[in-house]
Order: structure tokens, then sequence, then C-alpha cells
């Protein structure tokens, strides 16, 4: 059922062209926001094209927003990238892009996105709220995901020290720990692995569920987060993992 929560809002999903970023804001859409796409490559997305790397690009798209709109009521920092391997295999350039991206690119688009969600809060008896994209791969220990992991854990203590900053501004901050989500990077990841289809059990079996978790399940919790009808949840971290972090179970032998 269609809700309407976040008729009259505002919301700018990074990353939003494509895997969970696109079913954000669509779903955003679906629930009433107005939804401005920021991606490097927008696909035919409504929005602004912003690299989370490059401070003017980052800068330039949140003036948009503001221009079009003059509010900002709902922030999703979606885009990141992936890195396979372990501590060995992996160069310092590629540490420094994978940081650059999936930690310091939510810290550079929230510092330019604040100001503009602080004067909307402001002005709202519901606040703000910025939700981050963090991963299982935070609180859990996966094989060949170093770097990965290393980035989420930082997006996670990023996540309750922004939250702690700014939770009297009016600006709730949270993030959400997708387990192995079946998105268009997983996708590759199978192509590129010399048996796909057992990969794929492989990633299904260790999920208690007994499958990948979809994107438009992570979108749901998403919106969520971001909701007005949400305004006592802060500083939190909801995994969307098929029971991956806190599930135990028995082998099943049936």
């Amino acid at each position: 059922m269609a809700t309407n929560e976040f008729d009259g809002l505002v919301a700018a999903v990074t990353g939003g062209a494509s895997g969970i970023g696109l079913a954000t804001a669509q779903e955003l859409a679906r629930r009433g926001a107005s939804v401005v796409v920021l991606d490097r490559d927008l696909s035919g997305s409504d929005g602004y094209v912003c690299d989370v790397t490059d401070n003017a690009s980052v800068r330039a798209a949140v003036e948009a927003i503001e221009q079009r709109y003059g509010r900002l009521d709902v922030l999703v920092n979606n885009a990141g990238i992936g890195a396979q391997g372990t501590v060995e295999d992996l160069d310092e350039a590629e540490w420094r892009r994978v940081f650059d991206v999936n930690v310091t690119g939510i810290a550079r688009v929230s510092a330019a996105a604040i100001p503009l969600l602080r004067k909307t809060a402001a002005a709202s008896e519901d606040g703000v709220a910025i939700v981050n994209m963090c991963s299982i791969a935070a609180t859990a220990g996966l094989p060949q995901r170093a770097l990965y992991s290393a980035s989420k854990g930082a997006v996670l203590a990023l996540t309750l020290a922004m939250a702690a900053d700014h939770i009297r501004e009016g600006i709730r901050v949270n993030c959400v720990n997708p387990g192995t989500v079946d998105t268009p990077w997983v996708g590759r990841l199978l192509d590129a692995a010399t048996d796909p289809a057992a990969e794929r059990r492989a990633l299904e079996a260790r999920q208690p569920t007994g499958r990948l978790v979809s994107a438009q399940e992570v979108a749901a919790a998403i919106c969520y987060l971001a909701s007005p009808w949400s305004g006592a949840t802060t500083g939190t971290s909801l995994a969307v993992d098929g029971g991956m972090q806190g599930l135990r179970l028995r082998p099943d032998n049936s």
C-alpha cells in the first residue's frame, strides 16, 4: 500500500541511478517525496551529475537543489564502491580510492548538505534525516573483504559521530547495514567467478534466509529511517541481512 509520509519533502540520493540507490529513489517517490538523484551517470534519472570524490561537483549539486526546491529534508548517502582481497592484495592507491568514495564521500556530501538540512530542520516540526549506506561487513568478519570492511566500519563510526554532533539541530543520522544484495555490482562479481552458479549458491547460503537481500528491502529500511514518522530514531544501524549478523543456525539435516 502506498503511504504519504514524505509528501511535500525533498530527498536526495547519491548513487541513485542504479541498484540500491535507484530502488530507494523510486520508493521515496512512491511515498510522496520529490526525489533528486545525484550520480556520476544519471542514466535518464531526474537529478544532477555529482561525483562524491569532487568537492566542487558535490557543492554544485547541493546548490542546485537549494535553488530548485529551497529545502532538503532527506539525504541518503548511498554512493559506494566495492573491493575484494586481503590486506596483502591491494595497494595504497586502492585503499585511498575506496576510502575517498565510501567514507570521505559521505563526509563531503554531508558537509555540503548540512547547512541546507539545518535550515530546513529549523522550519520543520519533524526535523530532517541523513541515512548512510553501511554494510554487514562493518560488524562481521568476511573473507576477502579487508578494505571494503574497513571502509564500512568507518561509515558506522562516522554515523554515530554525526548523530551526536547534529541531534540538537534536528538532524537525525542513521545507517543501514545490508547483507549481500542482489544488485548489478554483485552480478558483475558473479559473472567474473569461475563458477557463477556455485558462487551465487555460496552467497545465498551464508544468509540464514537462504537467499540474497533485494534492493527493494534495503530501500524500505532506508525509508523507515528517513521517515518523519521515525523521529525518535537516531544513531542507529539497521541490519537488513537475512539474519546474517545475529543468527547462528544449526545445520539443516532434513
